[in-house]
């Protein structure tokens, strides 16, 4: 994949993360919200990922 292909892609995984703790909260349902933070985190440590592979690669 490329670098644009995975940027997307990371930060859709960020999105649905945050969808799916904005729903835990709503519905008081803590493992959706405890599964929506480690999604969104695991997406921001993704994109942590491309942002040092950008600046070795140049």
């Amino acid at each position: 994949m490329n670098d644009a292909a995975d940027k997307a892609r990371h930060k859709g995984e960020e999105l649905k993360g945050s969808a799916k703790e904005a729903a835990g909260k709503v519905t008081d349902n803590e493992k959706l919200e405890a599964e929506g933070r480690a999604e969104k985190s695991g997406a921001k440590l993704k994109q942590a990922g491309d942002d040092v592979k950008d600046a070795v690669t140049g």
